[in-house]
Order: structure tokens, then sequence, then C-alpha cells
């Protein structure tokens, strides 16, 4: 039976995944592993989890394949850098010697991020964007975005997907989007978009727009987002043939909202707690854009990346394997309320 290693418990997808796993059946398995950085994680990952605490080091070639071996780890989540792709290397390299070793089926699951396929990275937005579509990869692969950081994440992708393609590992691209909702992992429970909006908001005063145009992007609830995750584990447990590399996109969303809404909704909830001054949303000017630039520890230019552009990417890949969301796309919008007082709560109202 697969043993298994997720990576980023500590953070916002990875605990909430790991609270989710503890609770829901799987297929037939062998031991969660997750991957820690100290005792104390290791402590708290038994207790909030039951998974087995797992120390690596994730630079050593060496070490990564004695202990996947040893551990018989054959599927990896892997949810803690989508700039870089060393670490990711690495272990699929370990990987190709399980299944190599073991006689198994050995996967990757790399968690990415929606920009990737939005406008900041140079993907059409002129239509609707499948994540199902059989040309994404070459879309991808050929995408250029302004932004350094962006275009190394673009890149990591086409070398997560074509190292596993050459090694024999199956290999799955993630697309988180903007993921709302408390997580309920023990370390951060919040997201980061919405957290984008409401630390500017905050700082200035006043809830600001960066986009001329009706701008839309997919949104999901958090646990919709873990129910990806956990219906891709089980379809790899079951050891059905799911789409992977090339084909292997999937976004997890119920649908998508305009910025505009999302904008407006937090100003309201703002407004009725005090934090902004009115419930009126403006656009941004240069001067404005400046002071966000500080509040979120950004250039101005970056900006917009955080909290706006348009993505019109939809999810069919994870509806094909059975995953169904439970919440509406304007469930982000009734709950802006609950959104504000977990962030302000989390990063402190000062």
């Amino acid at each position: 039976m697969a043993n298994i290693l997720i990576t980023g418990g500590s953070g916002y997808l990875g605990g909430t995944l790991l609270d989710q796993l503890k609770q829901i059946p799987l297929p037939p398995h062998g031991t969660i592993y997750a991957l820690v950085r100290s005792e104390e994680q290791a402590s708290r990952v038994r207790e909030c989890y039951g998974a087995e605490p797992l120390q690596l080091n994730l630079s050593d070639q060496g070490s990564l394949t004695e202990t996947l071996l040893a551990k018989k780890i054959s599927v990896v989540f892997f949810l803690i850098d989508a700039i870089k792709a060393d670490a990711q290397l690495l272990l699929i390299q370990a990987l190709a010697e399980v299944g190599k070793q073991l006689s198994v089926q050995t996967h990757f699951l790399h968690t990415t991020g929606a920009k990737l396929f939005s406008s900041h990275a140079g993907h059409p937005t002129d239509r609707v964007l499948s994540d199902a579509e059989k040309d994404l990869y070459r879309i991808q692969k050929t995408s250029r975005s302004p932004f350094p950081p962006m275009q190394q994440a673009l890149v990591t992708n086409s070398q997560i997907i074509e190292a596993a393609e050459a090694r024999g590992v199956r290999s799955y691209i993630f697309i988180p989007c903007i993921v709302y909702g408390q997580g309920t992992g023990f370390g951060n429970y919040t997201s980061i978009q919405t957290v984008a909006v409401i630390q500017a908001a905050r700082d200035l005063r006043r809830v600001y727009k960066v986009d001329s145009a009706r701008a839309v992007w997919p949104v999901s609830h958090v646990h919709d987002t873990t129910a990806l995750y956990i219906q891709i584990l089980r379809k790899l447990l079951s050891n059905d043939d799911i789409p992977h590399n090339r084909e292997g996109y999937y976004l997890a969303s119920s649908g998508t909202v305009a910025w505009e809404d999302i904008y407006s909704s937090i100003a309201e909830a703002m407004a009725k707690r005090g934090f902004v001054d009115n419930a009126s949303v403006v656009q941004a000017d240069e001067e404005a854009l400046a002071k966000m630039g500080t509040a979120l520890e950004c250039p101005a230019a970056f900006v917009p990346v955080q909290l706006g552009g348009t993505c019109t990417l939809a999810a069919d890949r994870g509806k094909s394997i059975g995953w169904r969301p439970s919440h509406p796309a304007d469930h982000i919008l009734e709950t802006a309320g609950d959104e504000v007082d977990v962030v302000l709560g989390y990063f402190g109202s000062k």
C-alpha cells in the first residue's frame, strides 16, 4: 500500500489538508508522513493530524532518495514553493528510484497558482480557458510574464512535468485560485489574496481597485480546495489512471467573481467594523499604489499582481474525476465579514 508524504503542514492549505485527511475515509493506504522542520512541529503534527512527522534535507539528493526508499514513499504532495524547482526535481528523482527499485507507480503533485494562468503571465483572457484544454501545456510553456518571480514559476511548472515524464513519475499541477475561509491547521489559517486586499485597506483606511476594466478571477473555499487534493489522492490510492503530466492540470474553483465585487463586499464589512472610513471603492492612482506597495511590502508595480488582474481559467479536470465544490462562487461575497474577522484576527487590527 502506498505511503504518502505531504509538505506544508504548518501552512494554510497544507494544514487544512492534513486536518481533513484525518476525518475523511480513504482507500487502503500506508503511512501519511508530514514534512516538519522542528521537534515542536513534529509534536503538533502527531497531536493535530495523527500523521507521522518526517524531517528531510530537501537539498540533498542522496538522503532524499534513501529516505523515500526506506519509508517506501511513492506519493508526494508538494505545497511549499511554487517558484523554484530545486527541491521538486530532487524529489522526482527520488521517486523515480522508488518506482524502479520497488516496482511501483510513483506520483508527484506540485502546487502552483492561478496567477500563472492569468493576464499577469500572458495567458489568453478573451475566452474561457479550461484546465482540461489539451493545449494548456503549450500555452503555459510559451507564456511570458514581465515579473521575474512569475516567469520563474512558469518555468518551474514545465520543468516538473518534463522531469517527471522523463523518469516515469506521474506529475500533477494543482492550481489554487483566490482561496478563502478559515483554515483548520495548527499554523497559518488565512489566505493570500484576500489578506492583501484587507491589509492594504486597513493601512490606507480605504479600499482601492487596481483594474480599470471589470476583471474576474476564479475563487474557491478552502475546504473545496482541499477536497480536490483529497479526490486526486483517492484516485491515486485506487490505482486509477487519471490525467497526468502534460494533461495533469487541476484547478480548484467553483467559478469566477469580479474583483470589483470582492472589493465592495470587503469595503462594506470593514466600514461596519470601523477599519475604513467609508464603504466606497475608488480607482487607485500612482500615489495610492505606492502606499499600497508599502503596506504590502512590495513595489508599487507589483500591487496589481497581488490583488487584481484577469484569470478566465475554468475547473473541468477535477470534475472529470468526481470532485464537486460545495460552495458557489458568490459565497465569497456573502462571507466577506467573516473573512475580514479571520484576517485581522490573525494579523492584528493595528
